[in-house]
């Protein structure tokens, strides 16, 4: 087996997240056209009750459209046990953000959306909305597709740990340039960032906020982990050290209380080392072991050593 391929879950999440912008047939057969060119509104009214799929891919004239409809409210219990866990770590970074699902959702990613253009950033266009359902753009152009970062890193893992490295910094990069801005993103798994035409990295997906629940640091933070938790087997595996010489280089710019709280979320972690790294125990208790085992080569090993 190559360490350095992802397993069978990681595909198929990808292929349930994130499909906005994300190079894919159309999904549905064009629908009535407009009462004119450019009205995206009637478009979204006409197209969301013949929509079956709660994400779909639509032409619109000569461009391609995504139509996001609300989907079913999601249960809170869920979320609870998440928090517990959170709270009983002492990890704030990792709380669970409120998803509501449901119309709420198409409210928030709305707002994010519109919030991060105007911050000058790389995101889908919301071309209309309505309470149940959402028009964006796709950040293709001129019929030439996105390509989703997962996609790029896992082609140049195979290519070899210096290509895997090179495609991984521009995540840390489209990350930085966020907050920058003095903002940040939902789920900055690499699955969530995509490489534009232009070679801009673009970013997409925006059903929940963290900031509902965390303060601006914290969602920073939380950004930088979650793109680590969603690459940190394949950097343990091909390049840990040299991983960790870019992760110092991006992170050396960034907010001093982002930095501390990764660095917490490291010392936190430590007990996570131990986890079994047979994949009887699942995908999830892989990677939790990996981001563990990293963080502390990165933040902990020089202080033992000290010690």
């Amino acid at each position: 087996m190559n360490p350095l391929r992802r397993g069978g879950a990681a595909t198929r999440l990808h292929s349930q997240r994130g499909a906005a912008s994300a190079p894919a047939p159309l999904d549905d057969a064009p629908a009535s056209p407009p009462s004119a060119p450019g009205d995206y509104a009637e478009f979204l009214r006409v197209t969301l009750p013949r929509q079956a799929k709660n994400v779909a891919s639509h032409r619109f004239g000569s461009e391609r459209v995504w139509l996001k409809k609300a989907g079913p409210r999601h249960g809170k219990w869920g979320y609870r046990v998440m928090a517990l866990a959170a709270r009983l770590a002492g990890l704030d970074v990792i709380k669970p953000v409120p998803n509501p699902g449901g119309e709420a959702a198409i409210a928030t990613e709305a707002r994010r959306l519109k919030q991060l253009a105007d911050a000058g950033l790389r995101v889908p266009l919301v071309l209309a909305q309505q309470a149940d359902g959402l028009l964006i753009s796709d950040l293709g152009e001129s019929g030439r597709a996105t390509v989703v970062l997962q996609e790029r890193i896992d082609q140049a893992a195979a290519a070899g740990p210096a290509a895997l490295l090179s495609v991984w910094r521009e995540g840390l990069a489209a990350i930085a340039a966020v907050h920058v801005c003095g903002q940040h993103l939902s789920q900055a798994f690499d699955r969530n960032l995509v490489q534009c035409p232009d070679g801009v990295i673009g970013y997409i997906d925006f059903e929940d906020d963290p900031s509902e629940v965390m303060t601006l640091a914290e969602c920073q933070a939380r950004d930088w982990l979650s793109y680590l938790h969603s690459t940190a087997m394949m950097l343990e595996a091909a390049a840990p050290q040299a991983a960790g010489q870019h992760w110092h280089a991006a992170l050396n710019g960034v907010n001093e209380e982002v930095r501390e709280r990764i660095a917490n979320a490291a010392r936190r972690m430590k007990w996570a080392q131990k986890l079994p790294a047979s994949r009887r125990w699942g995908r999830d208790t892989q990677r939790v072991r990996a981001v563990a085992r990293l963080l502390g080569q990165w933040y902990l090993a020089g202080a033992s050593a000290r010690a």
